[in-house]
Order: C-alpha cells, then structure tokens, then sequence
C-alpha cells in the first residue's frame, strides 16, 4: 500500500516522446513505433521516494489539438505534470505556451497549485537539435517550472532522473500541506 498517490499528466503536442518516455520508464524499453495516443492513456507505477511508499498515476495525454478539451479535466487535481517538446521540432516547443495557457488557467479555476518539469525529448537526435538547450533553460525559468530536463527515451538517458525528481516535488509538496493542516 502507498502512503502516498500522485496524480502526473504528461502533456505536449503529438509525437514528442510522451509514450515513449513513458514505456521506458515503466518497462525499460523503447519502441518506435508506438501509434498515436487517442485521448490519453493512464498508467501506475509504485515507488519508494524519501522512505516514503508513492504511487504515481501517469496520464499520458494525447497532442492532437482535437483532444485538448480534455486537458482541464486532467489537470484538475494533479500534483505534479511534465510539459514535453522534441528538441528537433522547434513547433512542439512554440506550442508550449498554448498548452501553459490551459494548464494555469485550469489551475486558477480549481485553486491549485502544481509542480512543474520542462522536458527537451530526442537528446539522442542532438545533431538535429533546433531548440537551444539555453532557450528551453530560459523558458523553464520564465514560466516557472522547477527545472529543465533534457533526455533520451531511446538511449534511457535522464529517463528515471524525470520521474524520480518530479516525484520528489511532489511529495515535498504534499508533506508540506499535511503539516499546514
């Protein structure tokens, strides 16, 4: 049983990596050929962070601009969300602002207030790299997100660093509620 159940949207456009770095993260594996996720797809993972036993409820949202009216809905009572563009596609990583305006504007309308990590996908594919590490680092900032992560779902790299720190904010978080109560 967990002491703790965090709910962690994975939100940016299509074709970023979400379900990759989801998959390599769950199951150590890499697939290219995952098909496009149709609405979203929910997924636990169970883990021991700072002694404390935490289940992460990993929604992995779909891109397509048709199923963003979703997006409030999923939002509403999430504890942490990591925002993810391909770092060779610099059109994900414009889109970041659109998706941020649902994102605060779903946060405003619950009153809450959620951790947030930028993730740069495809480090692997570095060589065709058109968002500059500095630029995302700078977005992060400006945005208020608590760091900028850059990682590989292919090689692994920075894979289970994501989740492990997202995680961490999360429960920092939560304890810190519990002792305001």
């Amino acid at each position: 049983m967990s002491d703790f159940k965090f709910k962690l949207p994975i939100i940016g456009d299509g074709g970023v990596g979400k379900t990759t770095l989801t998959h390599r993260y769950l199951e150590g594996i890499f697939d290219e050929k995952y098909a496009l996720t149709i609405g979203m797809e929910f997924y636990i993972k169970k883990l021991e962070v700072d002694e404390k036993m935490t289940s992460l409820h990993i929604w992995d949202f779909a891109g397509e601009e048709k199923f963003r009216f979703l997006l409030p809905g999923v939002i509403n009572e999430a504890n942490g969300t990591l925002f993810m563009f391909d770092i060779t596609r610099y059109k994900t990583f414009s889109n970041l602002i659109d998706w941020l305006a649902v994102f605060n504007e779903t946060n405003r309308n619950y009153g809450q207030q959620v951790e947030t990590i930028l993730i740069g996908s495809k480090l692997d594919l570095e060589q065709a790299r058109t968002v500059s590490k500095t630029d995302a680092a700078e977005f992060a900032k400006e945005h208020n997100f608590s760091e900028y992560i850059e990682c590989s779902s292919k090689t692994g790299e920075n894979v289970q660093l994501i989740f492990e720190r997202i995680a961490r904010l999360m429960l920092k978080n939560e304890i810190s509620l519990l002792k305001k109560k």
